[in-house]
């Protein structure tokens, strides 16, 4: 289970990075820790989008994994799109948990595509939906336990109250768990109907 929560701690990461470029910020470093904890360093972009992306990112990150799992092409290529964002994360100044976690995971996810293609078909979908589904579910557990029902200082959720002192840590909590939840319904719903 400990490299399926570390894989759920890149994405929260991961998921902070690319907010920070998309709102034209500079990411300096992305690291996971053993503890399932992790940290992205950043200059310049927009605090208001990159705080709430981890945890949200997370979610809708598990939603489009379960959503595209159900076929053939878009398991392979959400598959791509996880090893790809593993192997650009080695440029940043990863540290060694990291290291270890992205090379394991894009080479496991690349040894699934081939097999896939090659040998036994449908394989990839349902090692994406599993991806899906764990990232899916710890990312909302995640925000139950850190930001719910206790208040962890120095987390998302603080760093919202700090940009919006009349929101309080736990009332932002529910709210990334209304939207976090809404995320993993959409990918459920968009598997059965797609």
């Amino acid at each position: 289970m400990k490299p399926m929560k570390l894989i759920a701690v890149f994405v929260h990461e991961m998921s902070h990075a690319t907010a920070c470029w998309m709102t034209c910020g500079s990411v300096k470093a992305i690291e996971v820790y053993n503890n399932e904890g992790g940290v992205t360093k950043f200059v310049g972009g927009n605090r208001c989008i990159i705080i709430p992306a981890g945890y949200l990112g997370g979610a809708f990150w598990g939603g489009v994994f379960v959503a595209l799992s159900g076929d053939r092409i878009t398991s392979t290529v959400i598959a791509g799109v996880l090893v790809a964002s593993l192997l650009i994360s080695l440029c940043f100044s990863p540290n060694k948990v990291m290291v270890l976690l992205s090379l394991f995971f894009a080479s496991i996810t690349g040894i699934f595509i081939f097999l896939d293609w090659y040998v036994f078909d449908p394989l990839l979908q349902f090692v994406t939906l599993y991806y899906g589904v764990f990232i899916g579910t710890f990312s909302v557990y995640d925000v139950y336990d850190d930001l719910i029902t206790r208040t962890v200082e120095g987390s998302d959720a603080h760093a919202c109250h700090q940009l919006i002192p009349c929101c309080l840590p736990r009332c932002v909590g529910v709210q990334f768990a209304i939207v976090a939840l809404f995320f993993q319904a959409g990918g459920v719903y968009l598997a059965l109907v797609w």
